[in-house]
């Protein structure tokens, strides 16, 4: 469900998890409805230890021949899973799946799960990845390939929510209180909607929840560990499946690292950085290169022009009756940073555009597989804000414009932030409090420079996981398994050998 009908509506697309990032196109998912019961109750870490997970020795799981022409000779599936932990006899939720078998089955290793969270579909990432090429991979070979849509999101049971998250007029940027209690207002408001049309579910879409319902996947596939591929989100949701089950996973692939063991403020102040510094790349390779549209031209300063213009007059969405402020522009960049090959130009592109008095490329989602919704809960009950009274967001407003004077701030985490400041449920991180035992050294694939990403917290990822070791790719691009062949092939020896490169390696591409 598209949540944002209107200009003033569009929050960014902001976890770009594709497998295979080259891709323009994806088939509609569609989402089962149905509500559970009212319940106040979040899932936390500490909620339910893993040994009294009553209901993962009764997992099941419903398998059939696909009949999606994409998964030809493919298994798909349901699984319920409880949608409080708590009370597993309670509501459950329907979780869907797709698998494929290994090809090479003399030689089957396990099972590797592919897995997106907050937001995206893994279904249709997978759906991607087939047409990129996976099938004809190690992964694919070697092990069963499997991808389950989180709780709430894609093809699983959804969320639905019938206002938008952000209504017109609602600023991620107040300059006074009244703007800011407008801003808290219309999240407790869009909260208590969407609380009244889903029940509990809507306050156990946290991800202690969601690594739960990957135990009771391992019950109902029978294997004794898995093996985890995420990519950004899910690296956190895997070292958290990690956590409360000690000895599940045989490897851990992490593409695209995130640190939220750094202090919110601190992890803030970084990916603002680093989303500033990925824009300068940008600005440099645009003014350089021939297929850009900006070619030769100051782009940073024309960008600035843009949102100075569209803050003075929002620029129309063409054929809408819409428009875009200079702010919906700026928090819609940092998605166009994600793949250089990609979307680089196509940011080129949309200012251009933009300029000539059509801001529609601005309002297009970079990737087609989010469900936004999904999205802002699950960061609402994950992520404790770095500021939530007006005076702390005002400070955090002035580190902004020293930080990222192009972008203003409005990064995945900012709009995060802003977007749960009046939330019910009190969000609960699941960083560890040190190194997490019993887990497998992963391998921790990370650009020099994602704008998603800061490089520095790929090591600290890794510090949380003993014995791990980061790939370095020099370059700007996310999901390196698809973009990068070094990384895929030291992946691949990973997968199947369980053999790490050697401490300080980097790829050239």
């Amino acid at each position: 469900m598209r949540l944002f009908p209107r200009a003033t509506d569009i929050r960014r697309p902001r976890r770009y998890l594709a497998l295979a990032a080259a891709a323009t196109a994806v088939v509609a998912v569609a989402i089962p409805t149905g509500a559970a019961a009212n319940s106040s109750a979040t899932s936390a870490l500490s909620a339910l230890p893993a040994s009294a997970d009553r209901s993962s020795p009764a997992a099941n799981i419903a398998w059939q021949p696909c009949t999606d022409p994409d998964f030809a000779s493919m298994d798909c599936g349901t699984m319920k899973a409880p949608v409080d932990y708590a009370h597993p006899g309670g509501p459950q939720v329907t979780l869907s799946l797709v698998r494929h078998r290994a090809s090479d089955s003399a030689h089957r290793i396990g099972a590797v799960v592919l897995n997106d969270g907050a937001g995206g579909s893994s279904i249709e990432q997978f759906r991607y990845a087939l047409r990129f090429g996976l099938a004809q991979t190690p992964m694919a070979q070697r092990f069963d390939v499997i991808a389950m849509d989180p709780r709430g999101v894609g093809h699983s049971q959804g969320i639905h929510c019938t206002r938008p998250a952000k209504a017109p007029g609602i600023t991620d940027l107040p300059t006074s209180q009244a703007q800011f209690d407008a801003l808290v207002a219309n999240n407790q408001a869009f909260a208590a909607d969407c609380l009244k049309a889903n029940g509990p579910l809507l306050t156990h879409m946290d991800m202690a929840s969601t690594a739960r319902d990957f135990e009771r996947l391992r019950v109902g596939l029978h294997e004794t560990q898995l093996n985890w591929y995420g990519i950004q989100y899910s690296d956190l949701l895997g070292r958290t499946y990690a956590q409360l089950f000690p000895g599940r996973l045989r490897t851990m692939l992490l593409d695209t690292a995130l640190d939220d063991a750094l202090p919110p403020t601190e992890r803030l102040a970084t990916e603002m950085a680093t989303a500033e510094q990925a824009f300068d790349r940008f600005a440099g390779w645009c003014h350089d290169t021939v297929a850009c549209a900006l070619h030769g031209q100051d782009v940073a300063a024309v960008y600035d022009q843009l949102v100075a213009k569209a803050d003075r007059t929002p620029i129309p969405v063409k054929g809408t009756g819409q428009s875009l402020t200079g702010q919906d522009i700026q928090a819609a960049t940092q998605d166009f940073l994600v793949i250089k090959s990609v979307t680089w130009s196509t940011l080129g592109t949309a200012i251009q555009q933009a300029l000539a008095g059509d801001a529609t490329a601005f309002t297009h989602d970079v990737d087609k597989t989010l469900d936004h919704t999904q999205l802002q809960v699950s960061a609402c009950l994950d992520q404790p804000p770095a500021a939530t009274t007006y005076a702390g967001l005002a400070q955090l407003e002035m580190l902004a414009r020293q930080t990222s004077p192009h972008l203003g701030g409005l990064v995945q985490s900012w709009t995060d932030m802003t977007g749960c400041l009046g939330w019910p449920v009190a969000a609960r991180s699941t960083a560890p409090s040190g190194p997490v035992k019993h887990a497998p050294p992963a391998l921790i694939l990370e650009s020099t420079h994602q704008t998603l990403s800061a490089y520095s917290w790929a090591f600290g990822l890794a510090a949380q996981l003993p014995g791990s070791s980061v790939l370095s790719i020099d370059g700007d691009d996310y999901s390196t398994y698809i973009t990068s062949p070094c990384a895929a092939s030291n992946a691949n020896s990973y997968l199947v050998d369980r053999t790490l490169p050697a401490a300080g390696t980097l790829c050239a591409y």
